[in-house]
């Protein structure tokens, strides 16, 4: 597609794109801006990133490069670093035509777990995933090379993948994923036959590396179309293997407070991502992991016989440790999802006067948030007791003294399946009446 056929102009892409594209163009090297940042343009939307792909090696760009650092096993990759922007470089892929674990690697089920084989640009084409993100912007005539039709299905609005579709999904089970956020990002249908092997292979995700598995989560569901991708997962089959412990619950009890929690969650991370508010992944596992932790304490409280704030504490260890065998959530995340787990509990036994010191907590208006979406979800006493929070937070210094002081001072949730100690009665002693005077 020549420059006259397109709509491109160099005023958008950006500046440190321009000065690596130019850079390797002068050095007598081919440079081509690739994939999203190209269909986003073309599609009328800012790119997020802009990505680099030539025929030097990592090692020739890093010569050429002083800010270069060259970092990926499964994949080379050259990161040339402006501030705080980086543009990642990538030599064109090829086919594996040499038989070596240094250059190519797979598991018995496909997967690649190395891949620095170089090729040519035919070749780099044809070992991307869609074909939406087979565009190539050459730099040194502006025009736009497409492969496997992918102008057309940029058209089409058809997320459609290259090459056979169950090979392709081996090799790369994230592919499964990416297909679901493109669609929903995009606005786009999965071609049938992209999505016609999904269901089945969606098992091979449990065998991705759960650190790599927390960034494409972040990807899902913190861009604004949270509630679609779940629907989506949902259809393919795809969040039981991310989310097992949630996965079951809703299953069990397809309309119960876990599934009720899950669309709330999801629903108000997309509105607040669209507010342009802040999310963190701390509250987002908190509340979609409570009621998971719920029903493993009250078994733990029911089995052991510990109360339930012991028992609680003993499931929150457990949940989450069970949770990080597929996303591996940072500790920097889980420590303050199990704080606001720990505050629930506070919350329940805080109301009246230690409901001022309560506020003082880091961690409250997190542990606030998921207390309301309880309420929503839950109903009954849990709403009555949202609705005081509520009414507390909401009110100023003098009215805060007034309701801390109101009729529900020191009530709180009680579990049915809580242990409560009987209170033991001091023994009488019977009156002797030889020592009676």
């Amino acid at each position: 597609m020549s420059r006259d056929s397109h709509d491109i102009s160099r005023r958008q892409i950006s500046e440190n794109a321009l000065k690596v594209l130019y850079r390797l163009h002068k050095s007598g090297y081919k440079a081509y801006l690739v994939g999203g940042g190209v269909r986003d343009i073309l599609l009328g939307l800012q790119p997020k990133d802009f990505d680099v792909v030539t025929n030097a090696t990592p090692d020739e760009i890093k010569k050429l490069f002083r800010n270069c650092r060259l970092v990926g096993r499964r994949f080379r990759l050259a990161h040339i670093v402006f501030g705080r922007d980086v543009i990642e470089v990538a030599t064109f892929r090829g086919h594996h035509k040499e038989n070596s674990d240094a250059i190519s690697k797979s598991n018995s089920q496909g997967r690649l777990l190395r891949d620095n084989v170089y090729g040519e640009i035919d070749e780099d084409a044809e070992r991307r995933d869609f074909t939406v993100n087979a565009l190539y912007y050459d730099i040194s005539d502006y025009s736009i090379r497409s492969y496997g039709g992918g102008i057309n299905d940029l058209y089409d609005r058809t997320i459609k993948l290259i090459g056979d579709p169950e090979t392709r999904y081996r090799e790369d089970p994230v592919r499964m994923l990416r297909a679901v956020r493109f669609a929903t990002k995009l606005d786009m249908k999965i071609d049938p036959i992209t999505a016609e092997p999904i269901k089945t292979l969606a098992p091979l995700l449990a065998d991705i590396p759960a650190a790599r598995m927390y960034e494409e989560v972040l990807k899902l569901f913190f861009a604004g179309k949270a509630q679609a991708n779940y629907q989506m997962m949902q259809k393919y089959h795809l969040f039981a293997p991310l989310f097992p412990l949630v996965h079951k619950l809703i299953t069990e009890s397809p309309k119960g407070y876990g599934a009720k929690m899950l669309d709330s969650v999801m629903r108000n991370t997309d509105d607040r991502v669209n507010q342009d508010k802040s999310v963190t992944p701390a509250f987002f596992y908190a509340a979609i992991l409570w009621y998971p932790l719920k029903q493993r304490a009250d078994d733990i409280a029911l089995e052991s016989g510990l109360p339930l704030y012991d028992a609680h504490i003993a499931a929150m260890g457990d949940v989450m440790e069970e949770q990080c065998r597929t996303i591996s959530i940072p500790r920097r995340f889980s420590t303050p999802a199990k704080d606001i787990w720990q505050l629930q509990m506070r919350l329940e036994r805080s109301q009246g006067t230690r409901a001022f010191k309560l506020l003082e907590h880091p961690k409250f208006r997190a542990a606030y948030d998921l207390l309301l979406l309880r309420g929503e979800a839950e109903g009954g006493n849990v709403a009555k007791l949202a609705n005081w929070w509520q009414s507390f937070v909401e009110a100023d210094e003098p009215q805060r003294a007034v309701i801390a002081k109101s009729g529900n001072k020191g009530r709180g949730i009680r579990n049915r399946n809580a242990t409560h100690r009987k209170r033991r009665r001091k023994p009488t002693t019977p009156k002797n009446d030889s020592t009676a005077e």
